[in-house]
């Protein structure tokens, strides 16, 4: 048995769970923050199978995209009566980071 442990953009969540539950499979989501945006994420967790380790993979595939965002830099600190004007920064979110971990016993109530 094996716990798939997802980190997804809170836009893809949804539809990924969404799309687990349609495949059978049973979802514990968590929100999280982190990152370099310092965003909210959903850390999403599925245990499963070994041998369905790779369709769910592919559902995660399927259902988290990478898109670009703009942001605004933090401010440099700088001395009184300066002026800053943050120019916005191209960067890409969203996607997933995914851990495959081995369970060594699973046990339901």
């Amino acid at each position: 048995m094996k716990l798939v442990m997802s980190i997804v953009n809170n836009e893809d969540a949804r539809t990924l769970i969404d799309a687990l539950m349609r495949h059978g499979y049973r979802a514990t989501v968590i929100s999280t923050t982190g990152g370099f945006l310092r965003e909210g994420n959903a850390t999403i967790f599925v245990g499963t199978e070994d041998e369905k380790i790779e369709d769910v993979l592919g559902i995660i595939r399927e259902s988290c995209h990478t898109r670009t965002q703009y942001v605004n830099p933090l401010p440099p600190v700088i001395e009184p009566g300066e002026m800053y004007l943050p120019t916005p920064i191209e960067v890409e979110v969203g996607g997933a980071t995914v851990f495959v971990i081995n369970v060594d016993r699973f046990e339901k109530y």
